[in-house]
């Protein structure tokens, strides 16, 4: 049986692209990571590619006039990388709604917040500065509204007293994100986990409220 392709946009150190990794090369993922793409030439996630002998590519926002070439040339990359699915880990860009929409209900993107709250930057600062109690991640499809395609799964942490944006950051990245979005992409490439009428499904049943930690399944808790 011909395993689903798995293509990767990152832009930064790579954390949640090795999880990824780890996972479909110990077939917790039934999938295959047929490419890792990123907009920084400098972005480390590349060199873990290249260690793990995985195509990759650099295709720099900064070389295209227009977010519209650029996402035209980034599309033109998914197609030839025959991607089934695209998990955005990291990718510091927003896509354009040609891209998105080509490619809806096959692409997730991890946000760190517990979405509703603080879509769009700096989420942990945002929390800290709002007297906020917990703070989390959320895996959820991309749609053309940022960050608020339906969830698919959230996991949430109590912030200490003694937290600063940094540590809030590595905590939410260790705790959660390691763990939600792996699964949220096995359910994904299982046909477990889709999208239809606007929403997320999982196993039949529409997602009014995301899933959560108490979902995960042994392998990956």
């Amino acid at each position: 049986m011909t395993r689903p392709r798995l293509v990767v946009l990152v832009s930064g150190r790579g954390r949640n692209l090795r999880a990824l990794v780890e996972a479909i090369r110990d077939r917790r993922i039934p999938a295959a990571c047929a490419g890792v793409i990123s907009n920084r030439a400098e972005a480390p996630a590349l060199a873990y590619a290249r260690a793990m002998d995985l195509p990759h590519f650099v295709l720099s926002h900064r070389a295209f006039a227009t977010r519209a070439a650029y996402d035209a040339a980034l599309t033109a990359r998914l197609r030839a990388l025959g991607a089934d699915f695209v998990a955005l880990a990291g990718f510091m860009r927003v896509l354009g709604d040609e891209l998105v929409g080509e490619f809806e209900g096959r692409m997730l993107n991890i946000h760190p917040s517990l979405l509703p709250k603080y879509p769009g930057l700096d989420p942990h600062r945002r929390a800290l500065a709002a007297g906020d109690v917990e703070h989390g991640a959320t895996v959820h499809f991309v749609t053309r509204e940022l960050d608020g395609g339906p969830r698919v799964i959230q996991g949430a942490l109590k912030i200490h007293p003694q937290d600063d944006a940094e540590t809030l950051a590595a905590r939410v990245l260790e705790e959660i994100e390691l763990k939600i979005y792996p699964q949220a992409l096995a359910w994904l490439a299982r046909g477990e986990l889709r999208y239809g009428a606007g929403a997320a499904w999982f196993r039949g049943r529409r997602l009014d409220a995301p899933l959560s930690m108490e979902h995960l399944e042994e392998g990956f808790r």
